[in-house]
C-alpha cells in the first residue's frame, strides 16, 4: 500500500466518522433519543453502501470501504447501544436493535451488491 492511499484512507475515514455524527444527530431530532435509529441507519445505509463499492468499484474498495464508510459505520456504538438498551429495561427493543441490525444489515449488503454488480 501507497503512503498516499494510507493518508488517503485515514482522511476518508475522518469524513466518515463527521457524516455518522451528523446522521445520528439528524435522525435523532426527527426520530427522538428513546431507541438508536440514528446508528441502525447509519449501520444500514453503510452496509448497503459497502455493497455496492464491493461490486462496482472494487479498485476504490480499500479507500471508500476501509476508509469512508469504516469510519462512517460502527458496531461498538450499535452495540453498546443495545447494552443500554436492555440495562434499561428496554429487553424487546435491545433484541431488537442487536437481532434486527444484524438481519437488515445482510439484506443492505445483499442488496448493495445485487445494485453494484449492475454497473
Amino acid at each position: 500500500m501507497s503512503p498516499l492511499l494510507f493518508i488517503g484512507a485515514a482522511l476518508a475515514g475522518g469524513v466518515g466518522a463527521a457524516l455518522r455524527y451528523l446522521v445520528d444527530i439528524g435522525v435523532a431530532k426527527v426520530a427522538g433519543r428513546r431507541f438508536p435509529w440514528g446508528i441502525l441507519v447509519v449501520n444500514l445505509t453503510g452496509s448497503f453502501a459497502l455493497g455496492v463499492v464491493t461490486a462496482a468499484l472494487p479498485d476504490q474498495a480499500f479507500l471508500l470501504g476501509a476508509g469512508l464508510l469504516g469510519g462512517y459505520t460502527t458496531f461498538s456504538t450499535a452495540m453498546l447501544d443495545t447494552v443500554a438498551l436492555w440495562r434499561d429495561g428496554e429487553h424487546r427493543a435491545s433484541a431488537f436493535n442487536a437481532v434486527g441490525m444484524l438481519l437488515l444489515g445482510l439484506l443492505a449488503a445483499g442488496f448493495g451488491l445485487a445494485l453494484g454488480s449492475l454497473f
